[in-house]
This record gives C-alpha cells, sequence and structure tokens, in this order.
C-alpha cells in the first residue's frame, strides 16, 4: 500500500529537498506541499493523506495549531529543527504522532513516516530520554476507577505498550488483527484521559502487570 504525504514547511528548499527524499521511496508518494499552517489544514481536508510532515515554525498558523485541528483527520509527525521542551511538549500534546529533527538521515525518516502510517508512534532519540522524564511526572496519579473500566483486551494491550511494543508488535503477541490493536489503544486512551502512547507507557508501568499471550480479538 502507498503511503500518501503532504509536507507543510515554509521554506521551499526544505519542503524540495524532503519531497525528494520521500519520492526515492516506491511505497511513499508525496500528494501535497504547504507554506504554512492553514494551507497545511485546506490540503490535509482536501487530500486526506496518510501523513502531514509538519513543521513547527510556519506563517499564519503555527504547526501545532494546525496539528491540533487535524486531530481525526490525518497523523502528524513533526519534523523541524529545534528540539526545545515547549516543542516537544506541545507537538504531543496537540496530538502529533511524532517528533523528529531536520538534522535525520533520509532512510530514518522515511521509516519514520512508514511508522506513523502504521499507526506507532515515534520520537527523535535526541530527545526521547527528557521526554520521559518530563511526562512521567506529569502522568496523573494512578486512577483505579478509569483503569477498572478497561475491558480485560484493553489492559493486555496497555501492558504491551508498557514494554514498548508497537502495534505490529502487540498483534502478534495477542493474536489479533493489527486493526483491532489500533481501535484499543484508541479506546483505552480515551477511557484514561491519555493523550499520546508515552503517557500510556509509563502508566503501565506504574500499574504493573504483564502481557499474556492469549488468542481471541
Amino acid at each position: 500500500m502507498t503511503i500518501r504525504v503532504l509536507v507543510a514547511d515554509d521554506h521551499a528548499a526544505v519542503r524540495a529537498g524532503i519531497v525528494l527524499i520521500l519520492d526515492g521511496h516506491h511505497d511513499i508518494e508525496v500528494v501535497g506541499q504547504a507554506a504554512d499552517g492553514d494551507q497545511a489544514v485546506a490540503l490535509a481536508l482536501e487530500l486526506r493523506p496518510d501523513v502531514v510532515l509538519m513543521d513547527i515554525r510556519m506563517p499564519k498558523l503555527d504547526g501545532l495549531s494546525a496539528t491540533r485541528r487535524l486531530s481525526g483527520v490525518a497523523d502528524v509527525l513533526i519534523l523541524t529543527t529545534f528540539d526545545i521542551d515547549e516543542y516537544v511538549f506541545g507537538a504531543l500534546r496537540a496530538g502529533a504522532a511524532g517528533f523528529l529533527l531536520k538534522n535525520t538521515e533520509a532512510d530514518a525518516l522515511a521509516d519514520a513516516v512508514r511508522v506513523v502510517a502504521r499507526g506507532d508512534g515515534l520520537i527523535a532519540p535526541a530527545v526521547t530520554r527528557r521526554l520521559i522524564s518530563a511526562f512521567g511526572a506529569a502522568v496523573p496519579e494512578r486512577r483505579p476507577r478509569e483503569v477498572e473500566g478497561l475491558t480485560q483486551r484493553e489492559r493486555e494491550v496497555l501492558a504491551c505498550i508498557g514494554r514498548g511494543m508497537s502495534n505490529a508488535e502487540i498483534s502478534a503477541e495477542l493474536n489479533m488483527a493489527e486493526a483491532t490493536t489500533k481501535t484499543h489503544v484508541s479506546r483505552l486512551l480515551s477511557k484514561l484521559g491519555l493523550r499520546s502512547r508515552v503517557q500510556a507507557a509509563i502508566l503501565a508501568q506504574e500499574l504493573s502487570g504483564g502481557c499474556d499471550r492469549r488468542t481471541g480479538e
């Protein structure tokens, strides 16, 4: 399946470079380019890409605001020069599926697009440690009522997320379709009031518990 991508960056030369990189992969197609946040939102609503590569500092509407508007429309992968904490945390709170720096190698960028298109999250290694530390302090205290509201399968999926497993790995572990895994992840995040897989992973580790292999969906 070809992954349809929209590239949003206010620098034409940067956009051209990203497009050149992605178009070199047979499974990725750049379907549109945007020079500002407003244009990114409008094109995403029109073209319905699988992934939006979004810069943060753009005119008219910044990348974080654009990301919030695209919730439920497309998966957003932030691609920026700046690894400022405010941007990292803001991107994840806005609903971004990933955060990468523009010094990422070409092949790694293409792989990141594939990861996000599969429904998994991805964070630049350079910011992962401090991100986990910061969100660890920010994750709400254990909420037994919300956790008790999860189904048995959702608890198993949560435990797997806590082990750092991707959707594909969870599907194999629990013997269910990857689309079903995505549904369980979305539902448990909603039930727990969490905004990202990072928060879910931290909460899962706090709550403890294993990921037992079972059959059924």
